[in-house]
């Protein structure tokens, strides 16, 4: 199910959707997640929303990446990863750089991404 969210705070939509995902994901301000993802970057020479280093900060906090399996690779969607992980937090992405996060079967974004297909997915073990 789709939830609004956007905690930029000017409210602005700008291909900041790396840190909108790391913020819910980690359960942090969109300040923070701005300024964890910046110094990764910086420490790894690259931007803060390319995915290798979103992808270091999601693994720094315990995540692990997996594949989506590509027995059907349109109709596994945002919306139905959302309906078959009613519990659970995960990061997606989707091809053409984009991420969103799925918490306990709601996927939270700022537009309706739910007919967007993923590549792979971030989820912490437990």
């Amino acid at each position: 199910m789709y939830a609004y969210f956007n905690e930029n705070p000017a409210g602005r939509s700008v291909g900041d959707c790396a840190v909108r995902a790391v913020s819910k994901a980690l359960d942090q301000t969109w300040e923070q997640a701005y300024v964890g993802l910046c110094m990764e970057g910086f420490l790894m020479g690259d931007l803060p929303n390319s995915d290798s280093v979103w992808g270091r900060c999601l693994r720094n906090h315990g995540f692990k990446r997996y594949l989506i399996p590509d027995e059907c690779p349109d109709c596994m969607t945002v919306e139905r990863f959302a309906e078959e992980n009613p519990e659970g937090v995960f990061i997606l992405s989707m091809p053409g750089r984009h991420v969103v996060s799925v918490v306990d079967g709601q996927y939270w974004e700022s537009w309706d991404s739910g007919n967007e297909v993923p590549e792979y997915y971030w989820t912490k073990e437990c």
